[in-house]
């Protein structure tokens, strides 16, 4: 691979505790999570219960985590424990601390309750380790302390130390796996189907599809800007992953700005899913740009979070930089949807959060050579319309006929926000 600015030679270790939630309540016992059958779930929901997690050894006999318990074969006989968030929440922190012995905290990024990134760069001298080394060093410690198992990734950028740790770290005997970028032909491009790879959902897998990609090497090897046309940024940053690009650095996450942002979260009063979900997107974005137009301010960055149902847990919240400051509801619905069938999982969905960030002051239109100014100007004295009514009227005084739909959150949301101003 030959090596330029796109392929920085750095040291990072992706690191991720093993059947996480199943093995805190193993050790809570004194049970050896490779040995014995344990699911966390809800046990009041019956057969019809999700499974939080499972056991390796569980997972050894093929059954996998987040499945229902009536797909678990009726000749396995197993335990069930509930969910319990607190001695999670107590366990991760207790590995943190540890990862906190071994690196300073702008050079580790926590990615969820099980997960972690560490910039291992700048240690290894001191430590007089190579990465995989300190690699090994660091999993046995977390063993020794906690008694959970972990698994590690090691790679020259965060991409590739993530997609090492998911698709090969699992299966070494020893939890670890390093890739460098002479790596990315024998290891990165076989990957198959499209959503085994970080950051692809089934969504996003099936949009692809349609391009004829259906491996990582189909899409290393498509039209960068055919891409970027489809999915905008993001179209370019899948192109970029597939080839084993990622720019970002861990002390990055560190120095975001502080920049002011306007956001809208909404608790759903009942499950949603691929099918419903975008009504209530576009219902908060509706929102969210009558904001950003009273206030004469675009947004530069759109994030999108997505909570599961508590019987699920978990979810997602990504963002995208965009080329152009916008306050179209139109053109942040479409980075939306591009962020949800990237994500999204399939799961049931209980919240939605949507931020426009990196805000500027409106100063017109910027125009490119796909920009139809005379749709802009019209989209823009409508929305301007819409505004002054609701403003004069109150928010229900004009809605859109998408709102009378059951699965609609806007009318009774407007109603609690107070509806009418004099």
């Amino acid at each position: 691979m030959e090596k330029t600015d796109l392929y920085p030679e750095r040291n990072i270790l992706c690191i991720d505790l093993k059947s996480f939630f199943a093995s805190c309540e193993c050790v809570e016992r004194g049970l050896d999570p490779f040995k014995v059958p344990l699911v966390v779930a809800n046990p009041n929901q019956g057969n019809g219960a999700i499974t939080l997690a499972i056991t390796p050894f569980l997972k050894q006999k093929g059954i996998k985590s987040r499945s229902r318990l009536y797909e678990i074969p009726s000749y396995i006989k197993y335990t069930i424990v509930p969910p319990r968030m607190k001695l999670y929440l107590a366990k991760s922190k207790e590995v943190v601390n540890i990862y906190l012995d071994f690196v300073a905290e702008e050079d580790l990024h926590i990615y969820s309750v099980d997960e972690c990134f560490l910039d291992v760069t700048n240690y290894l001298k001191m430590y007089k380790k190579s990465a995989y080394e300190l690699a090994q060093d660091i999993l046995k410690t977390i063993y020794q302390k906690t008694g959970l198992t972990a698994t590690c990734g090691v790679g020259p950028n965060m991409l590739l130390a993530k997609v090492a740790m998911d698709t090969e770290a699992k299966k070494t005997k020893n939890g670890i796996a390093q890739w460098t970028y002479a790596d990315i032909p024998q290891k990165l491009w076989p990957i198959k189907p499209l959503s085994q790879m970080w950051g692809i959902g089934k969504r996003m897998e099936k949009n692809l599809n349609t391009l004829n990609i259906y491996s990582i090497f189909d899409l290393a090897h498509y039209d960068r800007d055919l891409l970027k046309d489809k999915f905008g940024v993001m179209g370019t940053e899948l192109w970029n992953h597939a080839n084993g690009i990622d720019l970002s650095r861990i002390r990055d996450y560190k120095n975001l700005t502080k920049d002011k942002s306007y956001s809208h979260s909404q608790v759903l009063f009942k499950d949603y899913n691929d099918q419903n979900i975008k009504l209530i997107m576009q219902e908060m974005i509706d929102l969210l740009t009558a904001r950003l137009r009273s206030n004469q301010k675009q947004a530069t960055i759109i994030g999108l979070g997505i909570g599961y149902s508590k019987d699920v847990q978990g979810g997602f919240y990504h963002s995208t930089k965009l080329e152009n400051p916008t306050d179209s509801a139109k053109e942040i619905m479409r980075y939306c949807e591009i962020i949800f069938d990237r994500y999204y999982e399939f799961l049931p969905i209980r919240k939605v959060t949507i931020a426009c960030g990196g805000l500027q002051k409106k100063n017109g239109v910027q125009l490119n050579l796909f920009t139809n100014l005379q749709e802009i100007q019209k989209e823009e004295s409508v929305n301007l319309a819409i505004d002054e009514i609701k403003n004069k009227f109150g928010k229900n005084s004009i809605i859109k006929a998408s709102n009378l739909l059951p699965d609609s959150t806007a009318r009774e949301r407007n109603e609690k926000i107070g509806g009418h101003h004099e």
